[in-house]
């Protein structure tokens, strides 16, 4: 592939991934919390301690927030730079797995890796969205592939030193980013390889001391300053966030301990059978003792599952750290040597599975009219065409694998599978308002002032304040928040009978109520309002 055919798709993929950011608003519950938190930042200058809807917020470090908040002062705050930092990390990993496997292994496996981890669903899905996730996978990718390329048979001294410091560096940034996986997955995957090996001499290779300075100096002057400023953060961040969240299911997100295997299974389905192939090759021991950068990358991927399948805390975005590794690895065995037949059973395997979206794409557009607050059969129209794409593309793939054209077969599944799930998330805007307070809040004949009183009763979501663009007064209502009204109770309304004082005292008021609980609490309050806007999960009010 020539330098401008390279540079054109480069600049395709990055103007396509960075328009779609645009298309939807940002959804409950993190993505609009990702957003409202630098949001509140620059409202208030405050940017050392986090806040949601004006309480403190120690749930995550602030690395993303800042990125946000520096692109809310560039861009302006909107949805599409809340999901800037997100979009561009995603784009600087699928670089970074791109040179990786091409200095790792040799070319083509760059440009195999870089289209499968650019079209794994778990990978460009996330890439779209407002979370933490595809942040703390740029820098612990970033991390294991700088670890890999300082140990690699060859690489000099001063090589060696280069990479080691960029794997601390790596690591301080997702520990800034995400909390302390950004160290342990690192170091767990380090020592499970040297026991596995028996490479002891790998342990002075480490670099710990230049290395654990700069780690130190980059990661740790934020926790020792919110700490000094905050005396509950430490107890909370890291024994309740870190050690709480792993061992119990505070945050009731627990699941069977196979839960990720369809996860992963789903999230790479247009790769899984050739990633799978190139896992289970890496994980052979090698047959000399120098070390062996496909391994240490193979035992990172069992690492990162098995960590969080032994969590008392399980969400999908949880393994996402695995799958550049897995790209890497899927697109190092595919270049090795003609694989037709193998890329000939992924196509007709991704064939499958575009039959079976379109297949669902059906079952959505029969939903009665009251399923899904009336708005699944909107999405069926997107669902089929991205069916039908992501069909084409792997039809079309599995014919070139089997003429031997292993690089077009290659695109072909790529480029079918990113285009059906860029349709498919273009397509969920007509979901919004069952994810989303934005489209009611712009249905309002006028938005609250500056200077009125905001409520939200029995009820809450992260997409209020951040589509108000203003915190909001929560009453009752307390869900992850509920330690931080513990904190500063000011700000809470606990019962009926105070936010009846409140509303009868305020000149100007608004409340959010949930649409199942409106009528009860209109008659439980009885206090004068009037009905300013219905949508499908919340009313409006305002007192008149």
């Amino acid at each position: 592939m020539s330098k401008r055919t390279s540079s054109v798709l480069w600049a395709a993929l990055a103007l396509v991934w960075l328009a779609a950011l645009a298309v939807r608003p940002l959804y409950k519950p993190d993505e609009a919390r990702y957003g409202e938190i630098p949001r509140e930042m620059v409202a208030s200058g405050d940017w050392l301690t986090p806040r949601l809807n004006g309480f403190k917020y120690f749930e995550k470090p602030p690395l993303q927030y800042w990125m946000t908040a520096l692109a809310f002062k560039v861009f302006g705050v909107n949805d599409w730079s809340a999901r800037l930092w997100a979009g561009l990390a995603a784009l600087a990993g699928v670089g970074v797995v791109f040179g990786a496997a091409d200095r790792l292994f040799s070319p083509p496996a760059g440009a195999y890796a870089a289209a499968i981890v650019a079209s794994c669903p778990l990978y460009l899905l996330l890439g779209q969205v407002n979370t933490l996730d595809m942040g703390v996978t740029l820098f612990l990718s970033a991390a294991a592939f700088a670890f890999a390329l300082a140990q690699r048979p060859g690489a000099t001294v001063g090589e060696r030193l280069h990479w080691m410091l960029a794997f601390w560096a790596a690591c301080a940034a997702a520990v800034l980013t995400k909390g302390l996986i950004g160290i342990v997955l690192p170091l767990g995957t380090i020592a499970l390889y040297t026991i596995g090996r028996r490479d002891w001499g790998l342990l002075r290779r480490l670099e710990l001391a230049r290395g654990g300075l700069l780690f130190l100096v980059l990661a740790a002057p934020w926790f020792v300053a919110v700490s000094l400023a905050n005396p509950e953060f430490a107890y909370f961040f890291f024994v309740q966030e870190h050690w709480l969240r792993f061992t119990t299911h505070i945050h009731h997100h627990q699941r069977p301990p196979w839960f990720f295997l369809p996860v992963l299974a789903l999230g790479v389905w247009p790769w899984l059978l050739a990633l799978v192939a190139g896992w289970a090759a890496a994980l052979r021991p090698p047959a000399t003792r120098e070390f062996s950068p496909a391994f240490f990358l193979g035992l990172w991927i069992v690492v990162v599952f098995g960590f969080f399948s032994a969590s008392g805390s399980k969400l999908p975005p949880y393994i996402l750290p695995l799958v550049p590794a897995l790209a890497v690895l899927g697109g190092a065995f595919l270049s090795e040597k003609p694989r037709r037949r193998l890329l000939f059973a992924q196509g007709l395997f991704a064939a499958g599975v575009a039959v079976a979206i379109g297949g669902v794409a059906w079952y959505v557009g029969t939903l009665p009219d009251d399923a899904y607050y009336g708005l699944g059969s909107g999405y069926s129209p997107w669902l089929a065409a991205a069916a039908a794409i992501a069909l084409a593309g792997a039809a079309a793939g599995a014919v070139l694998a089997w003429r031997a054209r292993v690089r077009a077969a290659v695109a072909s599944l790529a480029i079918g599978a990113a285009a059906a799930l860029m349709i498919g998330m273009a397509g969920h805007v007509v979901l919004a308002p069952a994810y989303s307070a934005a489209p009611l809040i712009a249905s309002l004949p006028r938005p609250p002032s500056a200077q009125a009183a905001v409520f939200t009763v029995d009820a809450y979501d992260h997409s209020i304040p951040w589509s108000l663009g203003r915190t909001v007064t929560m009453v009752r209502y307390k869900d992850e928040l509920e330690r931080a009204t513990v904190w500063e109770p000011d700000k809470f309304i606990p019962d009926a009978a105070a936010f009846a004082r409140a509303w009868t005292s305020e000149r100007e008021a608004y409340a959010f109520f949930a649409v199942r609980d409106f009528d009860r609490l209109r008659r439980e309050l009885d206090v004068p309002m009037t009905v300013v806007a219905r949508g499908p999960r919340y009313v409006i009010v305002r007192k008149p």
